[in-house]
């Protein structure tokens, strides 16, 4: 077999997200499944996203998260700017996190 054949995804880990009972154990789960370094840069990433649905300009967030302009670039261009992002883009509005104009 090819190595560069792309593998199915499997539903078995976000199937399991879904079964989460609460807050504390989604963060347990999470700190078992990935390292640090890994959760620090999902969470960094996500409070962009965050960020930038608020209107705040590149420096800001960048000040704010330590993101690098690629890392805000990159989430802006995969995550709110195109149709991939549409349910990053609703779980901010229904968490009341977007600026006023994006609701």
């Amino acid at each position: 077999m090819a190595r560069n054949t792309k593998k199915q995804r499997s539903m078995a880990l976000y199937e399991a997200i879904m079964n989460l009972k609460d807050l504390d154990e989604c963060c347990r789960f999470f700190d078992d499944l990935c390292t640090p370094t890994e959760l620090r840069s999902m969470e960094q990433r996500y409070d962009v996203a965050v960020y930038l649905m608020q209107d705040q300009v590149y420096t800001e967030i960048l000040e704010k998260t330590g993101a690098s302009s690629a890392t805000i670039s990159r989430v802006r261009r995969n995550i709110l700017d195109n149709e991939q992002g549409g349910a990053m883009r609703e779980m901010i509005l229904r968490q009341g996190l977007a600026s006023d104009e994006e609701k």
